[in-house]
């Protein structure tokens, strides 16, 4: 009789620890390194997160990936081995999320990335499964940019972009909306995020006579091919990506990104966006948080891409929470099938509705085109 009290006591006991069991979220980002614009106010809004989620307490452990792959791999394997995490969000760059979908598949623990690269999450085959993520696709945004060259008579571009993933995602998607739009691509050139000097691949742009310039990098790295067209005497119209909506783009560009134009998401400029944008709310809320902890004017994108995993997070959550308890398979696998259903969540940057074949969910919603006018963001309706 003691001996079935004694296990009846200590079953109880499991049971109240799993009861009470945290939820643990891993954060990789990169705080340092060429791509520190972007994590940093990533960090920041991570930081601003929910500590209590469907009544349950919410953990979060930050680590930092330094914008190298490498280290963004070794960090989602500490979080899942070492620190038992329930969901993985990250990384900040296309490079290191890529890399990361193996370690997160093997362990079978969903993940949220907030890099822009549609290769992250497409095709939903039986890796991907796993992997949802915040920011706007390439060919949304170049849709954008295409149709805004048309309208402005461009009919020869040049691009420039970054030699991994994210340069070479978005000449494949440019390049489709491009021929659709009736636009040549006359030069198609590379540089690493790390590069200090474009030189030559500036000068076979400028052989090419282009119309019109679209730099594809993320971040002040993204500030080096305009800055060199710049200087060489280039006077035609400059594009760039999403990845260049932060401050600190405007602060090292300078006079060199005035006239640039964009397309963002709708948080970039929702104090400007008419009353009746479906996404000027909620981009607001995630503005008026981030600004009342770290000052005026100091939102950017990249924090609200952030902000929308732990959007996604908020929605998905409650309903794992009824299938099984943090710390368990059971509940990773729930938390992913529900991350899967979201519907309707009002983010910084669009409404999301995810499904089995849509591991993004955002639709034009999530777009505007801005231009940098005299060191400052101007929506372009």
């Amino acid at each position: 009789m003691k001996l079935v009290k004694t296990l009846m006591f200590g079953a109880a006991l499991v049971v109240a620890a799993t009861a009470h069991a945290d939820i643990t979220v891993g954060v990789t980002v990169s705080a340092t390194g060429p791509a520190a614009s972007l994590g940093i106010p990533e960090k920041n809004t991570i930081a601003l997160m929910p500590t209590t989620i469907g009544g349950q307490k919410v953990n979060y452990i930050v680590l930092d990936d330094k914008s190298d792959t490498t280290a963004a791999v070794a960090n989602t394997r500490k979080l899942i081995t070492e620190d038992k995490a329930d969901v993985i969000l990250g990384s900040t760059t296309s490079p290191n999320s890529i890399a990361m979908i193996d370690v997160v598949a093997e362990a079978k623990v969903p993940m949220i990335s907030m890099a822009a690269s549609s290769m992250i999450v497409e095709p939903v085959d039986d890796k991907r499964r796993w992997v949802f993520k915040t920011p706007q696709n390439d060919i949304m945004m170049s849709l954008a940019i295409a149709q805004h060259m048309a309208n402005a008579g461009v009919k020869k571009v040049a691009f420039i972009g970054f030699a991994d993933a994210y340069g070479e995602g978005w000449y494949t998607q440019f390049a489709k909306v491009a021929a659709l739009k009736g636009i040549e691509i006359v030069s198609n050139e590379r540089y690493n995020r790390t590069d200090t000097s474009v030189t030559g691949q500036v000068l076979k742009i400028m052989a090419a006579s282009p119309d019109a310039v679209l730099v594809a990098g993320s971040g002040t790295p993204a500030v080096l091919p305009q800055k060199t067209l710049k200087e060489r005497g280039y006077n035609g119209k400059y594009y760039q990506t999403h990845g260049v909506a932060n401050n600190d783009f405007l602060r090292v560009g300078g006079k060199d990104v005035n006239g640039t134009y964009l397309p963002s998401g709708p948080v970039l400029v929702a104090t400007q966006l008419p009353m009746s944008n479906p996404v000027r709310k909620s981009a607001l809320e995630y503005i008026n948080k981030y600004e009342a902890a770290h000052g005026k004017g100091s939102v950017s994108t990249f924090g609200g891409h952030a902000w929308d995993a732990g959007v996604l997070l908020q929605a998905a959550i409650p309903a794992a929470l009824k299938k099984a308890q943090p710390g368990t398979p059971a509940f990773r696998a729930a938390l992913r099938d529900a991350l899967e259903q979201v519907h309707e969540a009002p983010g910084a940057h669009g409404i999301f509705n995810m499904s089995p074949t849509d591991h993004l969910g955002l639709d034009q919603r999530a777009r505007v085109m801005v231009l940098i006018d005299n060191g400052a963001w101007k929506y372009v309706p």
